[in-house]
């Protein structure tokens, strides 16, 4: 299994994971909880524990007493965070991590799970996951953007200032957090990958799976519904559709759902021929 950031997990840390979604929906279940407060908290801890690697040690060490990794956590955050974060950080650290990198990522997927429920609640989810989907496409296509963002030796609010200049007014205050969150700790991954998998994870809150749609030019509303709708009748499944618009494909369509590419594209086309006479 992978968390949102798609790091894979132990059996442990799974279950550690799904007793903290469970958690985290109980929490934010109840209407005075601000899931915008509560994922800004989470990230917020999640990059302490990124940067002191002996805290993150201690409460993730399934050794020890979980109360008393409930009181470490509490002793350090009480009066700096908010009540429904502490609630769902006491079920974060007396679970079961199978590392302590792993406790971190489940922190992180936390976060995004909760401003994602935040987005739910305010009827912002759709827009949210085609704003990440379309930020992860401008930042494959600039390259030096995406190389700067994703520089683990750059200052973090170096970064943040410079997605906020970029950015802010242009995007939902969600996408944005998301955005910069996923700036500050790359962890040697492309910030465009994360922002894809971050999608998906808007996706899956809708209940559907993501079809990642290349083609020469955009596609009517129309054609999207009708595209979403074969692809559901082929998959079984709801398919939310994100459109990549590349003139160079020359016409059709390419079409990825999980590992699986549909390829109808005339390039496509042209390279199985090409393929077929060098044999």
């Amino acid at each position: 299994m992978t968390d949102s950031a798609g790091t894979t997990l132990h059996a442990a840390s799974r279950e550690a994971l799904a007793t903290a979604e469970q958690r985290l929906g109980e929490v934010l279940g109840d209407p005075g909880a601000n899931p915008a407060v509560v994922g800004e908290e989470l990230y917020s801890f999640a990059h302490l524990l990124g940067s002191e690697i002996r805290l993150r040690r201690a409460v993730a060490d399934a050794s020890s007493d979980p109360a008393a990794r409930q009181g470490l956590v509490r002793g350090l955050l009480d009066g700096k965070v908010s009540e429904p974060t502490l609630q769902v950080l006491d079920t974060v650290v007396t679970g079961r991590w199978s590392k302590p990198r792993e406790l971190l990522d489940g922190l992180t997927a936390l976060a995004a799970s909760a401003l994602l429920q935040g987005a739910e609640r305010e009827g912002n989810l759709e827009t949210v996951e085609q704003e990440l989907f379309s930020l992860a496409r401008v930042l494959t296509d600039q390259p030096r953007l995406e190389s700067v963002l994703a520089d683990r030796t750059a200052p973090t609010e170096a970064k943040r200032r410079l997605v906020r200049e970029l950015f802010t007014g242009k995007l939902t205050s969600v996408t944005q957090t998301m955005l910069e969150q996923a700036a500050a700790r790359p962890r040697g991954r492309a910030v465009a990958n994360a922002l894809d998998k971050l999608a998906q994870q808007a996706a899956a809150r809708r209940d559907r799976s993501v079809a990642h749609v290349v083609t020469p030019k955009e596609l009517s509303e129309q054609q999207r519904e009708a595209l979403a709708e074969r692809l559901r009748r082929i998959y079984g499944r709801p398919i939310a559709v994100h459109v990549e618009v590349r003139p160079d494909l020359i016409g059709g369509l390419l079409v990825k759902v999980g590992d699986e590419v549909i390829d109808g594209s005339a390039a496509g086309r042209l390279r199985a021929l090409q393929g077929e006479l060098t044999r």
